[in-house]
């Protein structure tokens, strides 16, 4: 079925509720293990009705913010969530204290009761009210994200649209577009600090609600950490700045020779070749017509994920006003469907959508029927190893979307990969001071950010210049006001999707059918199980860290393009 055709109707919260614990009561009155797996399996598909149902509507008001209908219909999902969540957790706890749990953990196995005891531990019905609040506040600060309207070379142009000219080869006209944007900010930026101050407030309250110190176990939680913990994660930063950092800056400092500057500034930091950098060629029909080649070509699964993505209109990619930032993988588990949410701007973050956003399409439609639910769901790093290991192993397709610039592409696209590792592990870092001390002021958030910018990424020249010499570049990564703690996540599976880059240069063949492995494992592995079945180096091992960013300088000294 076309997304355009998917019927939307409401859940209304009552009769949801209403429903729920019918269907709840009915698997606690059963008395075989018979009665229980049909009783829990009218649970689960009733849940997949209102999940559906939710999501087109989140879709739909991402797709245009300034529709009435859908935005009453968000307005709605983030009130009556949370106190849906009292019910869905009442089932959580009778899943857990079942007489028959013996024999679903043997069906099943024992990860989604791991997985289920976990969410016992994020929610309490007394902080409803609170993630009530949370939720408003997330999609306010999504909103104001999408209004942008930004006056450039004589046209309204959204932050999508403006990207392009922060890569033009004319050094003036990247630093005026991104005066630009930076003066949108900072014309809202008491909103953009009030925001944040009330979500982390927000958060805190529900740490302590919930019996914690801080909200960052919490945050833990919902993250559904279940083979590390903190102290893992701070060993792995501490990796990043010792074994990547070094090798980001010389990176980086070469392309500052490169371009011709001595120092990169903000608006020099996107870019990477003097003569520009590589853009994909052709229209969006034509890059769609290529991608469908390519996936065609990669395997016969591939081929038929890419025909239902594109036969059922699974797609929206072009960027126009009202519509959200970003880009993001979203399911439909009703019609069996992924959705791919972009906004095409001309670089070659648009080939990303054929490659990261299809990644993580192609491991939700390997895992469509695949049943309960729950194991459908997997953690987000193990999510994005399925996004950004996609991008390398199409790499032997990418001259059909770079023509001659494919070379520029490559060394780009790896030495981002590299690059990259510093920037979201600073995220992760800057998160964890903030959780730690909530009651920070917003000057002294942006004083943490300028500090955590010298340790991560020592390289860019931030001083004097609006915006960003007062560490206010965290305000634009909405991960940091939507999803706390999400991502570290892409750092770990940087690490996982380099080694499979590696793979892939030794036995393309070999390199895929692990990957397709790892991908087929759904929910029912944890991220360690998954990178050990595959025989991939950890990396919470802080010497495999250089390991692996060895094996990538190597071939980036060998081609330098």
């Amino acid at each position: 079925m076309k997304f355009s055709q998917m019927p939307y109707a409401r859940p209304e919260f009552e009769a949801t509720k209403a429903r729920l614990e019918e269907l709840l009561a009915k698997f606690r009155a059963a008395t075989s293990a018979e009665e229980c797996f049909a009783a829990y399996k009218e649970f689960d598909d009733y849940g997949i009705h209102v999940s559906s149902m939710f999501n087109i509507a989140f879709i739909r008001n991402t797709l245009d913010t300034t529709d009435a209908f859908y935005d009453a219909e968000k307005k709605y999902m983030d009130e009556a969530m949370p106190k849906l969540q009292e019910t869905i957790q009442e089932l959580t706890k009778a899943l857990l204290e079942s007489p028959f749990r013996k024999d679903m953990e043997a069906a099943w196995g024992a990860l989604m009761f791991v997985n289920a005891e976990m969410s016992l531990k994020t929610f309490k019905p007394e902080i409803v009210a609170d993630l009530q609040e949370e939720n408003r506040l997330s999609t306010e600060y999504d909103k104001l994200i999408a209004s942008a309207q930004i006056e450039f070379d004589g046209k309204t142009l959204t932050l999508a649209q403006i990207q392009p000219y922060v890569e033009n080869p004319d050094r003036a006209i990247r630093k005026a577009s991104l005066e630009a944007t930076a003066a949108w900010h900072m014309e809202r930026a008491q909103k953009l600090d009030d925001l944040f101050s009330d979500l982390v407030r927000t958060r805190a309250a529900i740490g302590k609600k919930l019996g914690h110190e801080t909200f960052t176990q919490v945050g833990y939680y919902r993250m559904q950490r279940n083979c590390y913990d903190q102290d893992m994660v701070a060993g792995f930063r501490e990796g990043v700045a010792r074994h990547i950092v070094p090798v980001a800056k010389r990176l980086k400092d070469e392309q500052a020779r490169r371009i011709g500057v001595e120092t990169l500034a903000p608006y020099d930091d996107p870019f990477e070749y003097p003569d520009g950098n590589a853009k994909p060629v052709g229209t969006p029909d034509e890059i769609f017509a290529h991608g469908k080649k390519m996936y065609h070509e990669l395997s016969g699964e591939t081929a038929e994920f890419i025909d239902f993505m594109l036969e059922n209109d699974l797609f929206d990619v072009l960027t126009r006003p009202g519509k959200s930032a970003g880009g993001y993988c979203a399911g439909i588990p009703l019609y069996k469907a992924p959705f791919i949410f972009a906004n095409f701007n001309g670089t070659s973050g648009d080939i990303d959508v054929l490659t990261h956003e299809a990644g993580h399409a192609f491991a939700a439609y390997l895992s469509r029927d695949v049943y309960p639910s729950a194991l459908r769901e997997y953690s987000s790093e193990t999510a994005e190893v399925h996004s950004m290991s996609m991008e390398f192993l199409t790499w032997p397709w990418m001259e059909g979307f770079f023509g001659k610039e494919t070379p520029k592409y490559y060394r780009s696209h790896l030495a981002s990969a590299l690059t990259f590792i510093p920037y979201g592990t600073m995220v992760d870092d800057y998160q964890h001071h903030i959780y730690a001390k909530p009651e920070m002021s917003a000057k002294a958030r942006n004083d943490l950010w300028l500090e955590l910018e010298a340790k991560y990424r020592p390289w860019l020249h931030l001083e004097g210049f609006p915006f960003y010499g007062e560490g206010r570049r965290w305000q634009r990564q909405g991960h940091i006001y939507d999803m706390p703690f999400y991502y570290i996540d892409y750092c770990l599976a940087q690490i996982i999707a380099l080694s499979f880059w590696a793979e892939s240069r030794k036995d393309r063949g070999a390199a895929w059918a692990k990957y397709r492995r790892f991908a087929g494992f759904a929910g029912t592995k944890t991220f360690a199980q998954l990178v050990e079945d595959s025989g991939l180096p950890s990396p919470f091992v802080p010497d495999n860290l250089k390991i692996v960013a060895d094996a990538a300088m190597k071939w980036l000294d060998g081609n330098k393009g």
